[in-house]
């Protein structure tokens, strides 16, 4: 039977311009494939679905039919291994293309019913062996026998046979798999119970059989896999691809069915899904190798994305058949003498995109034909269009957040938040204490380590319940220490009360932030490139970890390390007297007589009526005897506190790291591994706590205030924004440091903003740049009313809250990797943690206990999770990689690689400028015009890069997308090519038809059968 795949249509219109051409136009089959899924009009019925296949074989048992299955698909092939008891571990099914030629043979010459009313397996059956008996692919006295096999009863894996389903013959089942599974057969040779004589000869339907009781969904002896039901998606249906040997065929006979509607047919199925698909492969002795090798063919092609959507929307044999080729253009063929085909590939960890295979009709095409399909996404936010319209970005946001507001709060309700929680909030406490205590040392403790408290307090709530991005952790940074003590030194220096002057800039700060936001001047942000951002986000990240490192080296001072042990650290030690009531009991009841009257003279001597004590001459038991206080400085040598302390520091950072790739093992079921990943740092926490707790060395604990008082003795919590000691023009001269402060605020919140925004961690409530700067601005004000430092968007703690608040799919396909959904988008766990972080002052007993090496382990595994990831970070690994072993990435495939370094060197120029200007106190107040300067730069760079590199190594700018889409139709990348020439196309379109065939699609490729009938098949 002759078949050509190519379908002559009669015109494609192409607008080009204002002049219709009309050409006649030869579609390959990615083109027809393409129309077909692309057409929205065929109903509801024919809406693609998730698809589990099944491949069973017809075994015999104790002398009956029984179809058992083979293997199965829900994305990736797994065999049932030999024995039936073990499934093999999912692998990407390799294909022979002789098996896809013969395939493609046999649809043509066989039945394809789309869309068949059937309610029951006998329904299907009976029409598959009417279309064969139309067609005389059968001899009509085998309908009784071929219907009885049809409907001969399923065994799955999982199912143990009954007792009395055993027997004798069981035994030489056994044998006989083994030697056919020697001769590489999969099934036995079966035969029928009568000979064709005397079968009934008008070939009329038989009695139904005892196996249409089988076909009953609620049979109670159908027992479905629940356990793997667990990793089939929702909504998927099911595909039963069943294949056998009859002895009586003389031919193959091959028929497909999809349902109208799909229908559970009881045990023909592992799992309770309702079948749509529907296969039957039946041929002569001798051919089993060849049946199984098609039905795995018709298997992978069903889970294949592209193909099954095709299967559910095609409505004629020759649509179907176009699929089935389209699938063929797109197989890779492996060398046989470079590979082994026994060899299970493992799942890739990512899967490319196939929408390619779906869009457009082609590269060309795609841009004559308006408004098809846009190559590339807009640079250009709606949330960032500067408008006229005053406050109308505040109002755009607002608009944005109202409808998901409630569940802001719904989606919190998950273990992962509580795990989100206590990591941020122990990560962000202990830098707030750190900061109070230098910004006391800068200030004269006009704000120390109990206004910072506060102010996290007072900043975590107003922002969790009413900001634009609660997924951004305010809190406070180093410029903002530094433009503190600017101001400080300015007024100490001219004799001003440092706190009314600090309101009036806090003031005009809160003035030119509403300018900001009144006027739209947020949308400045979308020319914050990812230059801008990795070099802040890198410098943030480093500095957390430089600090982390010092802290722990810090404890060596007070805990110092004796590396000469023969000459022992010299010590000032002496015994204090207490000389109190407890001194004169100890005392006397050592029996040195009744004390009625003594007197002190001091830490020297100690004179009683009995006896004198010269108390520095007493050893550190004996003042402990006598009731004293053994003093010394410095403070007691403990050789083990600083090497405990890097134990506890690494301990913490390493048990995380482990943990958190625990989750990618292959260890325990994935709900242990994503649990145990999410309580990472608790874990590590707890661990270390425990283990300082039990060793009881005096390693140097968190401290935290344990009365909520200002810390400056005679300071208010409101501040009087007039001072005897400031002259009036200081109002207004105020607004010149103020101008440098909103500076520092708007680049600070919205340079993390836009990281956090970013789109690969596909936040899905949309973004509130004019809405969080204006929250921002009310805390500013609250907060130089009530004398407390002003926090800003950490980058280091919101790209923490963000990353462990980060979801996978939980519903995946066996061998199939966890797909990275998003985010855990709410409000309560920053609300939370504001809220403890006001009432520290209340679990003070428990957070002293946790020791301070424990939290620097947290701020380095907080700065080190922020490189993580950050493009910036795997260009500097380029330097030290030899090309073979670089990463597959697209900026690495489209710029060249000598380009890529010129361009990381730049970056790392203004890293370090950055960090220089940041380190030196006499320049550090420049620090945010230099962040500004960045942005200059990255604008200098494209005189010396083109566009369409900039778009893979950094992101455009806007005004710039129209170059680049000048530059990229200058140069078609297509993804993969088909058998179709990029040429004929155009070609067709001048009105030349020169189409380009496939060299295999021919009229007689069926003829393949013939030539190859003799030859092993062989996998690739």
């Amino acid at each position: 039977m002759k078949y050509n795949l190519m379908l002559r249509l009669e015109c494609i219109a192409i607008d080009i311009g204002n002049t219709l051409h009309v050409q006649p136009f030869e579609y390959n089959p990615t083109d027809w494939v393409q129309r077909i899924i692309n057409n929205n009009r065929r109903g509801v019925s024919h809406k693609a679905h998730s698809v589990f296949c099944e491949l069973d074989v017809l075994r015999k048992h104790n002398e009956n039919f029984e179809w058992k299955e083979s293997a199965r698909w829900v994305k990736y092939e797994e065999n049932l291994e030999e024995g039936g008891k073990r499934w093999s571990k999912p692998h990407v099914a390799s294909l022979s293309m002789h098996s896809l030629f013969e395939l493609r043979c046999a649809f043509v010459e066989g039945v394809v019913s789309l869309d068949h009313d059937a309610h029951s397996l006998s329904n299907i059956n009976d029409k598959l062996l009417e279309e064969w008996q139309d067609q005389n692919d059968m001899d009509t006295r085998l309908r009784p026998h071929l219907r009885d096999i049809m409907l001969a009863g399923h065994k799955h894996s999982h199912v143990k046979r009954s007792k009395a389903s055993k027997g004798i013959g069981t035994l030489s089942d056994i044998s006989d798999e083994r030697s056919e599974a020697e001769k590489g057969g999969y099934g036995f040779h079966l035969s029928s119970s009568a000979s064709l004589a005397s079968m009934d000869s008008s070939g009329l339907q038989s009695a139904p059989s005892s196996q249409d009781l089988s076909s009953d969904p609620t049979s109670p002896s159908y027992k479905p896999n629940l356990n793997f039901m667990r990793k089939i998606p929702k909504d998927a249906e099911a595909a039963n691809i069943m294949v056998g040997e009859v002895e009586e065929l003389e031919k193959r006979l091959v028929g497909f069915m999809r349902l109208k509607e799909p229908r559970l047919l009881g045990d023909v199925t592992e799992v309770a899904l309702p079948s749509r698909f529907v296969c039957f492969m039946f041929g002569p002795k001798g051919s089993m190798t060849q049946l199984m090798e098609l039905g795995r063919c018709i298997s992978t092609m069903m889970v294949d994305e592209i193909f099954r959507e095709l299967a559910y929307k095609c409505l004629e044999k020759e649509e179907f058949l176009a699929g089935v080729d389209e699938f063929m253009e797109q197989v890779t063929v492996l060398p046989p003498g470079e590979w082994d085909p026994t060899i299970r590939l493992e799942p890739p960890s990512k899967v490319p995109s196939q929408n390619f295979r779906k869009n457009s009709i082609n590269p060309y095409l795609e841009k004559l034909l308006p408004a098809v399909h846009e190559g590339g996404h807009s640079i250009d936010d709606p949330a960032l269009t500067w408008s006229k319209i005053p406050f109308k970005g505040l109002v755009d946001d607002i608009k944005r957040k109202v409808p998901h507001y409630l569940t802001d709060f719904k989606d919190a309700l998950h273990i992962q938040c509580f795990a989100s929680f206590v990591y941020v909030f122990l990560g962000t406490l202990t830098p707030n204490v750190t900061f109070g205590g230098l910004l006391g040392q800068a200030t004269d403790q006009y704000m120390g380590v109990m206004e910072c408290i506060f102010a996290a307090a007072v900043t975590g709530v107003l922002f969790a319940l009413f900001g634009g991005q609660p997924m951004n952790i305010l809190g406070s940074t180093g410029p903002m220490l530094v433009l503190e003590t600017i101001i400080y030194n300015l007024c100490k220096d001219n004799d001003w009360d440092f706190m009314p002057a600090r309101f009036w800039v806090g003031m005009w700060t809160v003035l030119f932030i509403l300018i900001i936001v009144i006027f739209n001047l947020s949308s400045c942000v979308k020319y914050i490139t990812r230059f801008t951002e990795d070099s802040f986000a890198t410098l943030i990240a480093v500095i957390f970890i430089v600090e982390a490192f010092k802290k722990l080296f810090e404890i060596e001072k007070n805990y110092p390390v004796n590396f000469n042990p023969d000459d022992p650290i010299p010590f000032n030690c002496s015994c204090s007297s207490t000389c109190n009531e407890n001194v004169t009991t100890a005392l006397g009841a050592l029996g040195y007589g009744a004390f009625t009257n003594y007197t002190c003279t001091g830490t020297e001597n100690f004179t009683t009526s009995n006896i004198s004590i010269n108390w520095n001459g007493l050893t550190p038991a004996g003042c402990s005897e006598f009731g004293g206080n053994w003093v010394c400085d410095p403070k007691q040598y403990y050789g083990d506190v600083f090497f405990l302390s890097v134990i506890l520091f690494a301990g913490t950072f390493g048990i995380t790291v482990l943990l958190i790739s625990f989750k990618t093992s292959s260890l325990f079921p994935n709900v242990i591994r994503q649990r145990v990943s999410d309580f990472s740092v608790l874990i590590a926490i707890v661990s270390m706590v425990l283990l300082d707790y039990f060793l009881g060395l005096p390693t140097p604990k968190l401290t935290v205030p344990s009365e909520f008082k200002p810390t400056r003795p005679g300071r208010g919590w409101i501040i009087s924004p007039f001072s005897e000691k400031n002259p009036w023009w200081l109002y207004l001269a105020a607004s010149v440091p103020a101008a440098l402060s909103t500076i520092l605020v708007f680049l600070d919140q919205q340079i993390t903003a836009v990281i956090v925004n970013r789109k690969e961690h596909k936040l899905q409530k949309g973004v509130g740049y004019h809405l969080d700067m204006f929250i921002v601005a009310i805390t500013v004000g609250i907060h130089s009313l009530l004398g407390l430092p002003w926090y800003v968007a950490a980058t280091v703690s919101a790209l923490a809250h963000v990353q462990s608040l980060q979801k996978e799919s939980e519903c995946t396909a066996p061998g199939e990797k966890p797909v990275f959904l998003g985010v855990r988008e709410q409000r309560v766990t920053a609300l939370f943690i504001g809220i403890l972080s006001g009432l520290a002052v209340l679990i003070t007993s428990v957070l002293r206990i946790i020791p301070m090496p424990v939290l620097y382990g947290v701020f380095f595994f907080m700065g080190f999770s922020a490189l993580r990831g950050q493009q910036f970070v795997d260009r500097l690994i380029l330097f030290l990689q030899p090309r073979k072993y670089q990463p597959d990435v697209p900026y690495i495939r489209h710029v060249q690689l000598w380009r890529i370094h010129v361009f990381t060197i730049i970056q790392i120029i203004c890293l370090v400028l950055l960090w220089v200007v940041k380190s030196i106190k006499a320049i550090s107040i420049a620090f945010p015009l230099l962040v500004l300067a960045t942005g200059i730069v990255r604008k200098m760079l494209e005189c010396v890069y083109t566009n369409h590199e900039l778009k893979y190594i950094d992101d455009l700018l806007p005004g710039s997308e129209k170059k680049s889409h000048n530059e990229d139709n200058e140069k078609i990348d297509v993804p993969y090519k088909t058998f179709s020439s990029i040429d004929s196309v155009s070609s067709i379109v001048e009105g030349k038809d020169n189409g380009i065939k496939p060299s295999f699609y021919v009229d007689e490729e069926c003829d393949l059968k013939q030539r190859t009938k003799a030859q092993g098949n062989t996998k690739l």
